[in-house]
């Protein structure tokens, strides 16, 4: 879907449509954290995995019955497999691909360890929360939902680089507030939980307004090799972060989450 909205959108309202497309999704992520909290409070744990393979069967359907036919954007180009072969070249040998798909690297296990690691802290002392409580917790990604569309009009008016690099500060900052005070108050992983979410999703919008903007006809190919560095990323942050955790509690998973917003602007920079 990503991928189709690069190429029905005008050059100078991409990272808007964008934008708009990273809320959808936003809002997809938040009812899940609380849906899912719901129904491991009232209800056995795997009803959340017949819930989701049920949802994803009728979204399934609705795409094959409502979504348009919209024509290849390269109907003579490659075969399948010399398709999956340029992804890899692509990304070494285009720069403006291989910066971003470090840096999503990086973003994406900093956001999975802290929504990983924070089901943890939250269920332990002092906070003691519910199964239901930390759904509820989930809500604030409300705060996202409602700045992203905004943040989709500022990458389109100004450079990308500028837009990630402010997606660093926001999560760099965050990071070390939630790290430093999350063990004795609330207010740390709210303000943690909103910095890191608005720094990431920022970062994305970012990223792939300019990564569409390197070949038209390859896109769907870029996005590729752009989710692909996301979710061996949120892969390796989730691992990390559970072992750190079990290792030195929330200190220490944030302290190495707190390094990696200055390695991604090193790379950006």
């Amino acid at each position: 879907m990503v991928p189709l909205v690069g190429d029905l959108a005008p050059a100078k309202r991409r990272a808007t449509a964008l934008a708009v497309v990273v809320s959808g999704l936003l809002i997809g992520v938040l009812a899940a954290r609380l849906i899912s909290g719901i129904v491991a409070n009232y209800t056995n744990w795997r009803n959340v995995y017949w819930l989701a393979c049920g949802i994803q069967f009728v979204l399934g359907l609705l795409l094959f019955f409502f979504l348009p036919d919209y024509p290849s954007t390269n109907p003579d180009g490659l075969n399948y497999f010399s398709a999956l072969y340029s992804i890899p070249y692509m990304m070494a040998t285009e720069p403006l691909l291989a910066q971003p798909c470090v840096g999503i690297f990086m973003l994406s296990a900093v956001f999975t360890s802290f929504w990983t690691t924070s089901t943890f802290l939250l269920t332990s002392s002092p906070h003691d929360y519910t199964s239901l409580q930390v759904g509820l917790f989930s809500l604030i990604g409300v705060a996202t939902v409602v700045a992203i569309p905004f943040v989709g009009v500022l990458v389109d008016r100004f450079d990308p680089l500028l837009s990630a690099l402010f997606a660093q500060i926001a999560l760099f900052a965050s990071t070390v507030m939630g790290t430093l005070t999350g063990t004795f108050t609330i207010a740390g992983p709210i303000v943690e939980g909103i910095g890191i979410d608005l720094g990431f999703q920022t970062a994305q919008v970012a990223n792939r307004a300019a990564v569409f903007g390197i070949n038209a006809k390859a896109r769907n190919r870029l996005n590729t090799a752009y989710m692909g560095s996301a979710f061996a990323g949120q892969l390796s942050g989730t691992a990390i972060g559970n072992k750190l955790y079990s290792m030195g509690g929330w200190k220490t998973s944030g302290y190495c989450n707190s390094n990696q917003p200055p390695y991604y602007s090193s790379v950006v920079l």
